[in-house]
Order: structure tokens, then sequence, then C-alpha cells
């Protein structure tokens, strides 16, 4: 379970990136978010749209996110730079509800990383909340 738990907080390794694993996990989930865009209309089906099943993304992997920084604490220390889920998520939620363009993609990865770095109006007290979140 270790494995699968560390496969999720790392963002599928990303997060073991030498440089940056945080930028390496913004990167991949804004990949992600251009696969889902070219191939939506061969893989999904009826009325359900990039924003829906972006929405599933930011939801199954909030989660997971979660009970895998948990689960890794005891092991990892609190907010390690490797886990990176939380910026994939992160980057998910600027895209909800914009187009998918490269310059939409190009903006939200600039601005999340300025803002996740930054951590501006008092986000910062967030990272000191218990356990995995």
């Amino acid at each position: 379970m270790k494995f699968f738990w560390k496969l999720i907080a790392t963002g599928f390794g990303a997060g073991y990136s030498p440089l940056a694993p945080g930028t390496m996990g913004a990167a991949l989930a804004c990949l992600i978010l251009w696969l889902l865009h070219i191939w939506q209309p061969e893989c999904f089906s009826g009325n359900w749209s990039v924003a829906h099943w972006l929405l599933g993304l930011i939801l199954l992997f909030g989660g997971l996110g979660v009970d895998a920084a948990d689960a890794l604490a005891d092991e990892w220390g609190h907010d390690p730079s490797k886990v990176v889920v939380d910026e994939m998520v992160g980057l998910w939620v600027a895209m909800l509800g914009i187009p998918v363009t490269w310059q939409w993609l190009l903006a939200a990865f600039v601005l999340f990383r300025i803002f996740d770095i930054w951590k501006p109006l008092g986000i910062k007290r967030a990272e000191a909340l218990p356990g995995g979140w």
C-alpha cells in the first residue's frame, strides 16, 4: 500500500525530480489536462465535457492526496517537497471552467507557480494544518 500512496503523493514520480519538484508536478497536471482535452472527443461520450472529467480528477486526487500525505507523514515528515499532488490538484482547480488552450494553460501554470511559492493572503498558515492537510 505504501507504493500506491507514494505514487499518488509524488504525482506518479514527478515529485522525485531533483530540480523544482513542485514545478514538475504542475507541469504534469498541465500535460494530463492537455491530453484530456485532445482525447476528449474520441474517449468521452454524451454530455460529459472536459470540465466534468476535470472535476472528477480534482475530487479523486484531492481525496487521495490527503490520505497519501497522511499515510506518509511518519516516514517523510510534514509537507516534504516531493509531495506534489497538491500542486497537481491546485493547477486543475485553477483551470476549472477555463477553456483548455495552450495560452490559458501557460498562464495558469505561471500564475499558479508564482502564487504557490509566494503564498499571499495568509495561505501559508494552511501548511500548519495537521495530518495530510
